[in-house]
């Protein structure tokens, strides 16, 4: 028997034991809920402070902003704002509030929660956010301000071309979460440890319940502000969604295929043992092309690091980084880690994200020689098959990953072997994902890290990742060691924003793109394949790359739970 039939076999067994478990208990449950899955347990129900996915998942169904790109068409629509109007300037906007608009305790949504949020919290230093980065114009603040109940004006220090889309930001209770901030504590608020009726917002769904390890619980919000518009139903359809915490990203596949999960983000590795299946099982799954996130590997350059000051020398060479960069085997890694469903990355943006996609950056191809070679330049040298620096020091660092993605894992046992063929030694070190977070971005105790980031369609919103100040510009966050480029790139992503010709934002973005994969602070692998699978009791599903499966999450709707066949 072949290895690919044994493990189907397998699976098929194992989904028979899954599917088996329970089911009757959970049956009346399933016909009203979206079962999904989370591979870690968030680290709060603050989206001001929030970092990770394992946050964001959760919290993208709990608030709203005063707009909302639309997940097909990307055109900015109405959300908690109706409609806005700018001056000619393009520096003064007005934006009018949506009427009878209850936060989830019953209290009426104002402008006073508006200017809340953006006042005392994004633009509050004492806080810890990167939507800062983000939503500031050479480092000023927008000014915001109530012109009645249901009015709010913006007024600009420049002319901000990616302004009306960032306006998707959550808006948080003024009535809830005044009182932290006077005291000083609103970056401990709303964490994972707080009684779910005080987490409020304004959007489709409540937070039940979170169990650690278990599960996260949404119920449906029967105060929705939002309607059909042909049937005038009051939405969302969906009574609950339940996201079960599953690490394990092969115990998620088993569940869904067993029914009791109903959508799955389907890897390369997933999709020949899922294909056969698609219809006597009853679900579908859908290839939207190559996902807007990216995959890299990072190398920790801060003077302010806890690692040995020689090995901070070796990551901020940038032939170094470039000798790296040659080592890595990228078309094995779509071979063996995605199974084809992956293509290689150069870049922060890659085909997917349309307009501002730069194909011309420079690409680094698998070239063993010449990446001994720049290493040899800067006097590195082989002896015993051993990587050792001109002064001595043999090459060896450890690559942090998350313990919950198997994929990374995968990738980094190849660039371990890839950087072996080198002399260097490397050491693969999986950790917890709140863990890896915390370490890159408060600790610093790390060497080298492989990691992702999620992307979209605006550079802008890669800010706070790649200006100098920003929270997650976490290869170097001394300040005393910026270097001219990082400054360079500063100074692009300052006046890419205030510069509302596309032609010209193109123009600075590519040269943002070029700068990046000259001196490679991230070191891209490839661009897996966006796929989703859902179980086709799952309505109105319209899956996109930029917006997911779950885009339209108040308009679904599910069918009854069938016990999956082929068993």
């Amino acid at each position: 028997m072949s290895r690919k039939a044994a493990l189907l076999q397998v699976l098929s067994l194992l989904v028979c034991l899954c599917g088996c478990t329970g089911q009757d208990r959970h049956v009346s449950v399933r016909d009203a809920t979206l079962s999904l899955s989370i591979s870690g347990d968030p680290k709060s129900f603050n989206p001001i402070v929030a970092k990770e996915t394992s946050t964001t998942a959760i919290t993208g169904y709990i608030f709203e902003g005063l707009v909302q790109t639309d997940g097909e068409s990307l055109e900015v629509k109405p959300c908690l704002a109706t409609r806005w109007e700018s001056d000619e300037s393009g520096k003064v906007w007005r934006f009018f509030l949506r009427k009878n608009v209850k936060w989830h305790d019953g209290e009426e949504f104002t402008s006073d929660d508006v200017v809340f949020t953006y006042n005392r919290l994004i633009y509050n230093e004492r806080i810890a956010t990167s939507s800062r980065d983000v939503l500031s114009i050479d480092g000023k603040p927008l000014q915001v301000s109530r012109l009645d109940d249901y009015t709010v004006e913006f007024r600009l220090p420049e002319r901000f071309a990616p302004f009306l889309r960032l306006m998707g930001h959550e808006i948080l209770p003024e009535h809830r979460l005044s009182g932290t901030v006077d005291k000083g504590t609103f970056g401990s608020s709303w964490g994972v440890n707080e009684s779910p009726g005080n987490i409020v917002g304004t959007g489709p769904f409540v937070l039940r319940e979170y169990r650690p390890a278990e599960w996260v619980i949404l119920d449906r919000n029967n105060s929705y502000w939002k309607v059909d518009q042909k049937t005038g139903e009051r939405l969302p359809r969906l009574k609950r969604i339940v996201f079960s915490i599953i690490a394990d990203t092969n115990m998620a596949l088993l569940k869904f295929r067993a029914g009791e999960i109903d959508v799955f983000s389907v890897r390369g590795q997933d999709y020949p043992l899922l294909k056969p299946y698609e219809e006597k099982q009853g679900f579908t799954i859908y290839q939207l092309g190559p996902s807007l996130g990216s995959e890299f590997i990072s190398f920790n350059q801060s003077l302010g690091a806890g690692i040995k000051g020689y090995r901070r020398e070796w990551f901020r060479n940038k032939n170094f980084r470039k000798a790296v960069a040659h080592a890595i085997d990228k078309e094995a890694i779509v071979r063996n880690v995605y199974g084809g469903f992956a293509s290689r990355q150069d870049g922060p943006m890659n085909v997917s994200c349309g307009f501002f996609n730069n194909p011309d950056v420079e690409k680094y191809d698998y070239d063993l020689e010449r990446a001994k070679k720049l290493l040899q330049s800067e006097g590195f040298r082989l002896r015993d098959s051993f990587l050792y620096d001109a002064m001595g020091n043999p090459v060896e660092f450890s690559i942090i990953t998350n313990s919950n993605n198997f994929e990374r894992i995968q990738i980094g046992n190849i660039i371990q072997d890839d950087l072996k063929k080198t002399g260097m030694k490397v050491n693969l070190l999986p950790v917890e994902f709140n863990t890896l977070v915390t370490r890159l971005t408060s600790t610093m105790d790390w060497e080298c890290v492989i990691i992702g980031l999620t992307g979209g369609i605006e550079p802008h919103n890669g800010k706070n990742v790649w200006h100098s100040r920003g929270q997650l510009h976490v290869w170097n966050n001394s300040p005393e060691s910026r270097e001219a480029w990082e400054k360079k790139v500063d100074r692009i992503f300052e006046e890419g924003a205030k510069t509302t010709v596309e032609k010209r934002r193109k123009k600075l973005y590519d040269e943002w793109q070029e700068i990046a994969s000259d001196q490679l602070p991230l070191i891209y692998t490839v661009s897996p394949f966006s796929m989703v699978a859902v179980n086709d009791r799952v309505v109105n599903i319209r899956p996109s790359v930029y917006g997911g499966a779950l885009h339209n999450i108040e308009e679904l709707s599910v069918g009854p739970a069938s016990s999956p066949g082929g068993h």
